[in-house]
């Protein structure tokens, strides 16, 4: 590895906030040929929690209509990078189901690029790292040899933004209903009134009353129904009751 190569992926290595590890990850897109350098994080599955993260240098008119237009909605190379690991060349046959993206790539002069996607089975999210420039294809020698390349910068920027993002506060635990609130419930599941169940129990309806109503404030519901709606999503209804 040439001698300069080696220290601008040292000093990557040593970096620990997003917005520094960026310019000299474009740094050395730069030293490498390329004029452009894009690295985005996204979450392919829903989640509220998380909106998509982007750094690149691309021209302002074209994240403004990239973004206006929704475009990372039908982009094949998105689609290609939530689904694979592979690198994957920018071409016009790639562009088939959206000519008219691929010639607005040519106009803003980003039509010579690969992209390269990270997977991150532990927080689900998704992050692709893009090369980009304006003269000289790119060749699938060209990409391979710098593909070690990407997957350290890649790997290094998305365990920065994961670090770096917010974390959605763990919603609390269950409340626990004891055995006898699950029988209660179970019975009152099965259509059984307060009296039947005190019968089934060897209890009093006065103390079957009472479970249900420990079980609806501990579930936070107003009434015996929405008990037993709530405690069955639960998967209480599903245990072994009636001990």
């Amino acid at each position: 590895m040439e001698r300069w190569k080696e220290l601008q992926l040292i000093q990557l290595s040593k970096t620990t906030e997003m917005k520094s590890a960026y310019q000299v990850s474009l740094s050395f897109a730069k030293n490498i040929g390329y004029k452009f350098f894009s690295f985005s994080t996204t979450c392919p599955a829903e989640n509220e929690y998380f909106h998509s993260v982007r750094f690149n240098n691309y021209p302002t008119d074209w994240n403004r209509e990239y973004e206006k237009n929704k475009f990372s909605t039908i982009d094949p190379i998105v689609a290609h990078c939530n689904q694979s690991m592979l690198p994957v060349l920018w071409t016009e046959e790639l562009f088939t189901n959206t000519p008219w993206l691929w010639d607005a790539l040519e106009q803003q002069g980003l039509q010579h690029g690969w992209s390269q996607a990270i997977h991150d089975e532990e927080s689900g999210l998704c992050s692709t790292l893009s090369l980009a420039r304006s003269h000289c294809a790119i060749s699938a020698w060209e990409l391979y040899e710098n593909l070690g390349f990407s997957l350290f910068i890649g790997n290094h920027l998305h365990k920065l933004m994961v670090q770096a993002m917010p974390h959605a506060a763990k919603p609390p635990p269950m409340t626990q209903l004891t055995p006898r609130e699950v029988d209660v419930l179970k019975l009152a599941a099965d259509g059984k009134t307060a009296y039947e169940s005190a019968r089934i129990l060897n209890l009093s309806a006065r103390t079957v009353n009472f479970h249900v109503q420990e079980s609806i404030r501990k579930l936070g519901v107003n009434n015996k129904i929405s008990a037993v709606i709530t405690a069955a999503k639960a998967g209480y209804l599903n245990r072994n009751a009636m001990r």
